[in-house]
C-alpha cells in the first residue's frame, strides 16, 4: 500500500471510532446524573486504575500509548461529569459574585510596598495607583501583614524578573496568606550606578543593592571589578550610600533613588539585558475580576500517580488556554512533595473556563484560586 491507501484505512477506522466515542461521552453524562442523584463523588480512582490495567493487559506492545489515550478519555469524561454535577459550588459562587460586582479603588486607599522611597515597587505602585498613598515596609512579609490587618488595601510586590527569575519568598507568602491577585504589571527596569556627588567611577570599589539587581547587572559588575554587598532593597542600598562617608561605595538603583538621596548617576542602563523587566502583583484580601481580565493564576498539589501533572496541563490545553508560567514550591513538612503555581490566559466569564477551575477545585488534593486579573506592560 502507498501512503494514500494507508491514510484511507485510517480514515475508515476513525469513522468507526467517532460514533463509539460519542456514545461513551453520552454514557458519561448518564453516570453523572446517577452520581448526582446518589451523592457519589465524580472521581473513582479504583475504577480508572482497573480499566487502565485491563487495557494495558490487552494492548500488547501498544500498552503504554493506549493507556495514555484512555487516561485522556477519563479526564474528558470527568470534566463533563463535573459540569453536570455543578462542581466547585463555593468557588463558583465566589467568582460569580466578583464578576457581578464592580470593585472601586478608593483614591485615598493605602498601598503597601517593600523598601523606601525610590524602590521599584513604589514606582510600580504609583503607576498603578496614581492617586493613592504609598506606605513602605521593611520586608515582603510586613507588606502581606499590612494587607491582612487592613492597614493597606493592596500590596504591590515583585514576583518575577525577566533576567534573574522568580522571587520565591513571594510565592511562599502567597500560599501562606491565601490572598488574591487583583492585577499584574510588567515594569521595564533601568538600573543606574549611583554614587555620592563628586565620586569618580574608577575609584568605586564596592556596589551594594538587592541581590536580584546585582544578578541583573553581573556583567557590568564583573567588567568594572566591583565587590558586591547585598541589601534588602535597591532604594535602601541607595539610602545607605548617601549617608556613608565611604566614597568608594556605590549602589544599583533607579533614577528616582538618585533624586531622592542626592546621589549622582555614574552610568545609566547598566543591566545585562536591554529587555529587563519585573512583574509586580497587586495582592488583595478580596477577589476582584475586571471585565478585561486576561490571566488566571492557581496553586495546587497533585495526586501521587504517574502523569498527574501532564494530565492537568492537558486539560488546560484542551480548553484552549495558553500556559504562560509554571513554578513549583516544596510543601512544608512534605516528603519531596510540591505545590505547583500556574499562570495561563483566560477569563472566567467564559463558562467552560469556569467549569475547569471548579472541577479542579473539587478533584485535586489542594487547590487555591489566586485570581483572574488584567496583566499589562508599563514604562
Amino acid at each position: 500500500m502507498d501512503l494514500k491507501d494507508i491514510r484511507k484505512k485510517i480514515d475508515g477506522i476513525d469513522e468507526q471510532l467517532l460514533p463509539l466515542l460519542k456514545q461513551r461521552m453520552e454514557l458519561a453524562a448518564d453516570v453523572a446524573e446517577y452520581k448526582k442523584a446518589n451523592s457519589i463523588p465524580v472521581l473513582n480512582q479504583a475504577r480508572e486504575d482497573e480499566i487502565l490495567e485491563r487495557i494495558g493487559g490487552k494492548a500488547g506492545e501498544y500498552s503504554d500509548a493506549l493507556k495514555i489515550i484512555y487516561a485522556s478519555m477519563f479526564d474528558v469524561s470527568r470534566a463533563e461529569q463535573h459540569r453536570i454535577m455543578g462542581a466547585g459550588k463555593e468557588l463558583r459562587s465566589e467568582v460569580e459574585g466578583a464578576l457581578n460586582s464592580k470593585a472601586e479603588r478608593n483614591d485615598g486607599a493605602a498601598i503597601g510596598c517593600q523598601g523606601v522611597t525610590g524602590a521599584y515597587s513604589g514606582i510600580a505602585a504609583k503607576k498603578i495607583f496614581p492617586n493613592c498613598k504609598t506606605r513602605f515596609y521593611e520586608s515582603f512579609e510586613e507588606v502581606f501583614d499590612a494587607v491582612e490587618n487592613g492597614e493597606c488595601r493592596y500590596g504591590v510586590i515583585p514576583i518575577e524578573n525577566s533576567s534573574s527569575g522568580s522571587v520565591h519568598e513571594v510565592y511562599d507568602l502567597v500560599l501562606q496568606h491565601k490572598f488574591y491577585i487583583a492585577e499584574v504589571v510588567n515594569l521595564q527596569i533601568s538600573h543606574c550606578l549611583l554614587a555620592k556627588k563628586g565620586a569618580k567611577k574608577d575609584e568605586l570599589k564596592t556596589v551594594c543593592s538587592k541581590m536580584q539587581a546585582l544578578e541583573q547587572c553581573k556583567r557590568y559588575i564583573k567588567d568594572n571589578k566591583l565587590n558586591i554587598k547585598e541589601e534588602v532593597n535597591t532604594a535602601i542600598a541607595s539610602q545607605k550610600v548617601s549617608v556613608s562617608d565611604d566614597k568608594t561605595l556605590c549602589a544599583i538603583g533607579s533614577p528616582l533613588c538618585a533624586a531622592s538621596y542626592n546621589l549622582q548617576i555614574v552610568e545609566m542602563d547598566i543591566q545585562d539585558s536591554e529587555k529587563n523587566s519585573t512583574r509586580f502583583i497587586v495582592i488583595s484580601k478580596y477577589l476582584e475580576i475586571v471585565p478585561d481580565a486576561n490571566k488566571i493564576s492557581v496553586i495546587f498539589s497533585i495526586p501521587h500517580s504517574a502523569g498527574s501533572l501532564y494530565r492537568i496541563l492537558a486539560r488546560v490545553a484542551m480548553f484552549g488556554l495558553n500556559l504562560t508560567k509554571i513554578e513549583s514550591r516544596p510543601i512544608p513538612e512534605g516528603n519531596f512533595e510540591y505545590y505547583f503555581y500556574l499562570d495561563f490566559s483566560g477569563n472566567l466569564e467564559n463558562e467552560k473556563t469556569l467549569d475547569l477551575m471548579c472541577a479542579l477545585s473539587d478533584e485535586l488534593p489542594y487547590f487555591s484560586f489566586l485570581g483572574n486579573y488584567r496583566e499589562t506592560d508599563i514604562n
